[in-house]
Parts: structure tokens; C-alpha cells; sequence
């Protein structure tokens, strides 16, 4: 295969939620994919670590504090990414949290708060970013970061769900609209990732090993990283709208509704051949 497909070198990419979790991982990846890096996060200790992480790998770094969350400080965040690398080829959003209420607990206000923390804040930055490689005639590539909530009923988790569905939903109607300006948007759906707000604990993985995750653990932040890593590049150069998701084949396991195959005693060996 040949291993320019997935190389960026020249390339420039801001990653916005990049100090940590998902979004550092992603963020080295990127790096040593030859792409230079500007990390944007609300914590300057957490942005200067992973910036100077990307420069230790060699590529040309930046480490913005910023609220992606402001919609005038959003926009601040890719003009200052752009001006730090000289230019802007890839954009990688990794924000958003989940709040836990039903619907008959669930104030107005927390309702709107997960949709501006989920949804609202890509809309904004990502279409600064693509105002931006239009007017330059340039093409681009940007992934954010929904959730298998946004895929399938989330009890308690309405107001996350469906900002994520709706982030799903946006990502489509962007790649369509912009697809003649020669740029790319995905979305990757993570399942169940252990991440600095969501580390390992005995009843976490105990949860785990009972449940519906066929593969039996925890996907990890590189597991995401690597995944952000193959839609910006040429490897996914004609895949644009999609959502990949990356769970350890549980919502395969939910759609089918059967159980896994135990790893040992699945087959009666008397079966035979039929």
C-alpha cells in the first residue's frame, strides 16, 4: 500500500478540545502524520503540553486557549490556528459532555446548554473554518466527534442524544454543501472510551465485562485518534457525510439483539458440519 495515502506532511490541522483525551491523542497522530498541529483548549497548561508534544514530533505547533463554546472566541480559535501555522487544511473537533436527567427532571436551561456544548459550537467553528478554505480555494477535511447516543434511543441522556444526532445530521447536510468547494466532513461515534473524565474503575469494567460490547473492554483515546487520522487523510478521500462508528461492536450487538458468541464452549462439537 502506498503509505503517502495517509501521510500529511505540509498539511496544518487544528485540533479544538486538543489538550487531552481524545483530542491529544488525536492531535499526535496528526503530528506524526507529518501535519503541523495547533492545540485549542479551555486550559493553557493542557494546550502548551500537547503543543509541545507536536513539536518534539517535529512539526510546526500552537497552542491556543480558547472557549469553542463562545461563538465570538470560536472564531478567534481558526483565525489564530490559521495565522500561527499559515494556513488551515484540517479541522478536528473534540468537544461536548453529557448530562444525566429524564425528561420530566430536565430544565429548559440544561436542555439548551447540552445542545450549545454538543451541537451549537460545531456549527460555528466549523463554518468559520470553511468560510476560510473557500475564500482561499482550498480544500479541507473535518471530523468531529459525536457518540453512538446520537445513533440510537439515550434514556436519561435525552438532551446529549439528541445534540449528537443533530451533530450527525449537520456533518451530512455540511459535506453536501460543501463538497464543491472540495471539502470533507465526518463524524466518528465513539462507544464506551476510557478517557481522563471517564478512566477505568472496578465497577466500569465490571459493567463492562456483563454487558453487550463484544469485544469485551473499553476502546482507548488512540483508538478514536486513529480513527480521526484516517477520514482527514487521501485514504478516505472520497468518503464524506459518513459516520464511523467505534465501539467494540456494540451497537452491532443492539441492532441484532443477539447476545455474543462466547469466546470458548460456543460450538457443540457434535454439530458437525451441515
Amino acid at each position: 500500500m502506498d503509505s503517502s495515502l495517509f501521510q500529511l506532511e505540509g498539511k496544518a490541522a487544528l485540533v479544538v478540545g486538543g489538550g487531552q483525551g481524545m483530542g491529544e491523542s488525536t492531535a499526535r497522530f496528526l503530528a506524526r502524520a507529518g501535519c503541523g498541529v495547533a492545540v485549542a483548549d479551555v486550559v493553557k497548561e493542557r494546550a502548551d503540553r500537547v503543543a509541545n508534544a507536536v513539536a518534539d514530533l517535529g512539526q510546526p505547533s500552537a497552542a491556543i486557549v480558547g472557549d469553542a463554546l463562545d461563538d465570538s472566541e470560536a472564531k478567534e480559535i481558526v483565525e489564530r490556528a490559521d495565522r500561527d501555522l499559515g494556513g488551515l487544511d484540517v479541522l478536528v473537533t473534540i468537544v461536548g459532555q453529557a448530562s444525566f436527567n429524564s425528561l420530566l427532571d430536565m430544565r429548559p436551561e440544561h436542555w439548551d446548554y447540552d445542545q450549545r456544548r454538543n451541537l451549537r459550537y460545531f456549527f460555528v467553528i466549523a463554518r468559520e473554518a470553511a468560510r476560510l478554505l473557500i475564500a482561499r480555494d482550498r480544500p479541507g477535511a473535518m471530523v468531529c466527534i459525536s457518540s453512538v447516543t446520537g445513533l440510537q434511543s439515550a434514556p436519561n441522556f435525552a438532551s446529549y442524544g439528541v445534540a449528537k444526532a443533530g451533530l450527525i445530521n449537520l456533518v451530512r447536510t455540511m459535506a453536501v454543501e460543501w463538497a464543491p468547494y472540495n471539502i470533507r466532513v465526518n463524524a466518528v461515534a465513539p462507544g464506551t472510551i476510557t478517557t481522563p473524565r471517564l478512566p477505568d474503575t472496578p465497577e466500569r469494567l465490571e459493567r463492562v465485562r456483563q454487558g453487550n460490547i463484544p469485544a469485551k473492554r473499553r476502546g482507548t483515546t488512540d483508538e478514536i485518534g486513529k480513527a480521526a487520522l484516517f477520514l482527514v487523510s487521501d485514504l478516505a478521500s472520497y468518503v464524506t457525510g459518513h459516520t464511523l462508528v467505534v465501539d467494540g461492536g456494540w451497537m452491532a450487538a443492539m441492532l441484532t439483539g443477539v447476545p455474543p458468541i462466547p469466546r470458548s464452549g460456543a460450538l457443540d462439537a457434535s454439530a458437525g458440519e451441515r
